[in-house]
Formats: C-alpha cells, structure tokens, sequence
C-alpha cells in the first residue's frame, strides 16, 4: 500500500525528529491571567465611567444647566485621550443629558421652559395610551411586578438617595409600558421618561420629593381593580404635578468639574 503524506506547508517539509514548529500565531494565542487589559477594553472602561459620572452629577445638582463639559478637562482627570472622552459625550448627547453645542463644545442641557413643557405634554400623551392596555394585559406577575418595583422606589426614598430616586421613578413608568405591549410605545416613552429625568434633577424646587405623595402607589390600586378611567386620569394628574413642581429660571454659574466629579 501507498503511503500518502500531506504537502509540504509554505516552510517546507519538515526533517524527521526536528520539533514541530506551531501553526497558530502568538496573536491568537489565550493572553495569561495577569496580563493587563487591552487598551481598547480599558477604554471602554472609562468610557463607562465618564458617562455614569456625568450622569450622577446632573442627577445630584453638583452640574447645573449650561455647565460646559472641556474635553481636555476630562482627559486630564481620567488620564485618556479625546477619542475616549468623545465617545462618552456622544452618549450623553443621545440621552439628552447634554448638548454638543458648535463653536462651545458640550454643556449640561438646558431645556428651555418651551421644551419641558413639549415633553410632558407628548409623555401625557403617551401614558393616556399605556394604562389601560397595562391593565387589559395585566397578570398576577405583571402586577407583583409593578408592587415591586415601587417598593424599591420608596425605599430610595426613604434612604435620600435622590438621583436613584429619580431614576427608579422613571423606571416604575417604563415598566407600565413594557407591560402595556406595545414596542413602539416604549420606545418614545424611554426617550421621554429620559429627558423628564434630566428636566426633574435639574429644575425642581430643592427639596422637592419626587413621586412622594403616593401617586404610584395610588395608581398601581386603581390598575389592579381594573379601573382603566380613574387610572387614566390618576396618571395624566401625576404628570401634571410633577410638571408643576419645576423651577425654570435656574441660571448659568461656574463650575469646578473636578469638584463635581468626585467620588463618583
């Protein structure tokens, strides 16, 4: 019988009893578990960190309105190049939380009283819609789940963390939405319930509780009964009292970023 032996690979056949030299290159080799990250991950990192930290800051009125945001001040306290700092400011901007600006860079946002009322009209509007298709589909999980995430809600509250106050109230809404059914719905909504958020930590009257009057706890009652009217009614005049609440006349003051930023 023949014996057939593979072809020679672009370096030659290999001399009976000389090691076999590997195919795969270091490049795809399993990096050891001490190695440090590669610099795009690490990027990333940062990136993450930019963003929640701007974020924070916003929600907890250490950045007021008009604050503009220096890419090179970034740079300088996260120790990344402007590429890195860019891709996070680019994120805030597509959540509103800022505005990149010709010719000044980014700043805070500053909603003019115009546009916050735009938005709470439209998220009205919305919401109108969401209740009583949230309650048309309402199961026994829906609603453990809703009892759920206002509790959450209070206890937040209760442990004066404002900024996650803010955004677990925001979160009660969004999930009336993903309960309503409708993907189209909660999509708007979560550009709305965004940009409220960002219009709620900026401009409402200090020491103004959000959502602390029980409306959500009252709504949930009337969702649970199945009482689609009363609850439509309940939540356009919670949004409405929220609306109410704001103070649209802050103005631009300066601001330390590095201040604002710390500990987050």
């Amino acid at each position: 019988m023949t014996k057939h032996t593979a072809a020679p690979g672009p370096q030659g056949r290999r001399r009976q009893g000389e090691p076999t030299v590997p195919t795969t290159t270091p490049a795809a080799l399993p990096a050891p578990p001490d190695a440090p990250a590669p610099a795009s991950k690490r990027g990333a990192a940062v990136d993450e960190r930019i963003y929640r930290a701007v974020v924070q800051a916003v929600m907890g009125r250490r950045l007021p309105p008009g604050t503009r945001l220096g890419e090179a001040d970034f740079c300088e306290l996260y120790g990344v190049s402007r590429t890195t700092v860019r891709k996070a400011l680019q994120r805030l901007a597509h959540d509103h939380i800022i505005e990149l600006r010709p010719n000044r860079g980014a700043v805070v946002a500053s909603p003019t009283p115009a546009e916050a009322r735009d938005v709470f009209a439209a998220r009205r509007a919305l919401e109108r819609e969401i209740v009583p298709l949230v309650i048309a589909n309402a199961t026994p999980a829906a609603l453990a789940a809703l009892r759920a995430a206002l509790a959450a809600e209070e206890a937040a509250r209760r442990g004066g963390d404002r900024a996650l106050w803010i955004r677990l109230g925001g979160e009660f809404h969004l999930l009336l939405a993903d309960l309503a059914g409708n993907a189209v719905l909660r999509r708007f909504l979560g550009e709305l319930v965004s940009r409220c958020s960002l219009i709620i930590a900026l401009y409402e009257h200090p020491g103004a509780p959000m959502c602390a009057d029980g409306s959500h706890g009252d709504l949930l009652a009337l969702i649970e009964r199945g009482q689609a009217a009363r609850a439509t009614a309940a939540i356009e005049h919670h949004l409405l009292e929220i609306e109410g609440r704001l103070r649209l006349d802050t103005g631009e003051r300066k601001v330390d970023l590095a201040q604002a930023l710390a500990g987050c």
